[in-house]
């Protein structure tokens, strides 16, 4: 793998703090619907499926996916709309009610902090906020090119008595605002019912298995070589994807493709993921705790701690190493921090293990078989002899 040095300047470009999250209030063709006007729309990486060109992107270089968040006081809708690629809901705090099928009514699913939700792509879902104010849903979308929204067809039809229209090429056309209709692109009409009927139906039960809650996690203990290393505890917990995991027993809750992998990483203070790279882009996005991610190795080594909902986007191929600073007052029961890591890609991520690592790991009993999963030195070193 060609070595990746990151230097500072980078590190703070790829670094996207809580306090550099800039709300588009006007994101989306229901954005004056009663209900719906409330919202906060936020692109960290790509631009999402915003309809507004005034929609600020944190970070738009492609990744494989776009990372973004909805931010909605209690009562306040999502209306229902319907994606091409993946998209999945993670539940930064708060009660929200999922409801999916074209007038809503097929299912409702009510969302609790930590909830990771991934809804099948042509399908319509729509989400309102039942809890406190701060709620807040962060989403990421399969793919760089998303292809875009279809709306609900009362949303559009709604929409439009507040002058407000969509083209074909995904532009807003505000005419209250002043916005001319378009003579060059046609405007977006509502999806035919006899499309809609071809739309595959999910069950409260098929869509309730989509849902990684907190106690539907499963941690592995052997999941990471670091873990058999001071320092190198943190534990995986897949939930998109077989990812990072040097488990062979452990599986992901969902295994269809998305474009990415996610998982949720968890440790003690001073325990996490010690030096490693791989060769897909990765972003780091706090839940909980303190977290320090150091970048190269030697004298190039550059660090940034990392609180509740700040986010790094590490290059493919740089070293990195990953460790909990100290859980703070939002520390799951066991006093661990919560960290989701997101890679790019739908196959496993091969993990290479910095020399001091592999050698530490080796000296405890443990390395890799030839297909990239743990297992004892003994077995695979040692030559057994008969008593």
């Amino acid at each position: 793998m060609t070595d990746v040095v990151v230097p500072s300047s980078e590190l703070t470009r790829r670094t996207i703090r809580r306090t550099d999250w800039v709300a588009e209030n006007a994101a989306f063709i229901d954005c004056r619907t009663p209900g719906s006007d409330r919202k906060s729309n936020y692109a960290f990486i790509g631009p999402g499926v915003s309809q507004n060109a005034k929609q600020f992107i944190n970070l738009s270089e492609p990744h494989g996916y776009n990372v973004g968040a909805a931010g909605m006081p209690n009562g306040v809708n999502n209306n229902l709309h319907l994606h091409f690629t993946a998209e999945v809901f993670i539940n930064f705090g708060g009660t929200f009610r999922v409801r999916w099928g074209v007038d809503g009514k097929a299912g409702e699913y009510v969302s609790h902090d930590g909830d990771i939700i991934s809804v099948p792509a042509w399908i319509f879902r729509g989400f309102t906020n039942e809890g406190p104010d701060e709620g807040l849903l962060l989403t990421v979308l399969g793919q760089d090119v998303t292809g875009g929204i279809i709306w609900g067809p009362s949303v559009l039809k709604e929409a439009e008595s507040y002058g407000l229209h969509l083209t074909a090429d995904n532009r807003l056309i505000d005419t209250v605002a002043g916005d001319e209709l378009p003579s060059d692109v046609p405007l977006i009409k509502p999806i035919k019912q006899e499309y809609i009927d071809e739309l595959t139906p999910f069950s409260v039960e098929e869509m309730r298995a989509r849902v990684t809650a907190a106690e539907d996690r499963r941690y592995s203990a052997r999941g990471l070589l670091s873990q058999a290393v001071p320092g190198g505890n943190g534990q995986l917990a897949l939930v998109i994807g077989y990812g990072m995991s040097e488990d062979r027993r452990q599986v992901p809750r969902l295994h269809e493709p998305h474009s990415f992998n996610m998982a949720w990483l968890k440790a003690t203070p001073g325990e996490g993921m010690l030096r490693h790279r791989h060769g897909a882009t990765s972003t780091l996005i706090v839940k909980s705790g303190v977290w320090r991610v150091t970048l190269n190795e030697g004298d190039a080594q550059e660090s940034v701690d990392l609180g509740p909902q700040d986010m790094l986007s590490v290059l493919p191929g740089s070293w990195r190493s990953i460790e909990l600073l100290e859980a703070g007052d939002d520390a799951a029961e066991d006093g661990t921090g919560e960290l989701l890591v997101v890679n790019a890609g739908d196959g496993r991520v091969r993990l290479e293990w910095a020399p001091e690592v592999v050698e530490a790991a080796f000296d405890a009993g443990w390395m890799l078989d030839p297909n990239g999963y743990l297992a004892p030195v003994a077995v695979l070193v040692t030559a057994t002899e008969d008593d």
